[in-house]
């Protein structure tokens, strides 16, 4: 099986969580990993190449895509992986219009720029992996979440729309869409929700917990598995999906 083997890989949001799952996994597997996040400490304690970028803009884009070319060679995988949560949003109507605009940043308009810049040399040598990061509200709206809900909506219309564009230059595009699974940024949404609830952090995981058949959530290694699989050559009959990892969850 030729897998990820000798293959460039860019990963972003690669400093933790479900990105430094990821990125490890690959590049345990013999690809050629470029780690991308905002933290340099984090990256650094990674031990892979890694490049410090804000992907919300640009200029950041372009940086992590250029240093990849430059350093590692030509993108042949795409794991978009990096985004901001919803610890902070509130309900619709008192919804901060700049939260809103952080996050479709980050979300979503960063994985365009990354994958308008990468599928260039990906069509050009006639292979590459697009893998995104949505998650299961991108499917079922969470509440007091309309900016997250959307991004993540949103992320599957890029997906799809890169799999029919890449589709003819052997380029498939898919999306994992985890349920709740214990990183940094779901701790800072559990800590919220239990201030607002007034009980531990631990009730809520417990709770969060017991939304699922096995009574636990996804680990970042069970994500990173598949969106491993979807990067690997041996994938090459799935374009256009969105495969959820919530163990046996919908939520």
């Amino acid at each position: 099986m030729a897998g990820v083997e000798g293959r460039v890989a860019l990963v972003t949001g690669a400093g933790r969580g479900i990105g430094l799952a990821t990125a490890s996994l690959l590049a345990s597997r013999g690809a050629r990993v470029m780690g991308v996040a905002r933290s340099e400490q984090e990256l650094a304690a990674t031990g892979l190449d890694y490049t410090v970028a804000d992907l919300g803009t640009l200029k950041g884009c372009q940086l992590a895509v250029s240093q990849t070319d430059e350093r590692l060679g030509p993108i042949e995988i795409l794991v978009c992986n990096h985004g901001i949560g919803s610890a902070h949003e509130k309900v619709i109507w008192e919804q901060d219009a700049a939260l809103w605009e952080q996050t479709m940043h980050i979300n979503l308009d960063g994985p365009f720029h990354l994958s308008r810049l990468a599928l260039a040399g990906m069509v050009e040598h006639s292979y590459g992996r697009v893998v995104y990061t949505s998650s299961t509200a991108g499917q079922i709206a969470e509440y007091a979440g309309s900016a997250y809900n959307s991004s993540k909506h949103a992320l599957l219309g890029l997906m799809r729309s890169v799999a029919q564009d890449g589709g003819a230059y052997n380029v498939t595009s898919n999306a994992v869409l985890p349920g709740w699974v214990r990183t940094e940024m779901a701790e800072r949404s559990a800590r919220v929700e239990a201030d607002e609830r007034g009980i531990t952090c631990e009730q809520v995981w417990e709770d969060r917990s017991s939304m699922y058949p096995p009574g636990r959530v996804a680990t970042p290694r069970e994500v990173a598995e598949m969106i491993a699989f979807l990067a690997s050559e041996e994938s090459s009959g799935v374009s256009g999906q969105a495969i959820t990892v919530a163990v046996g969850g919908v939520s």
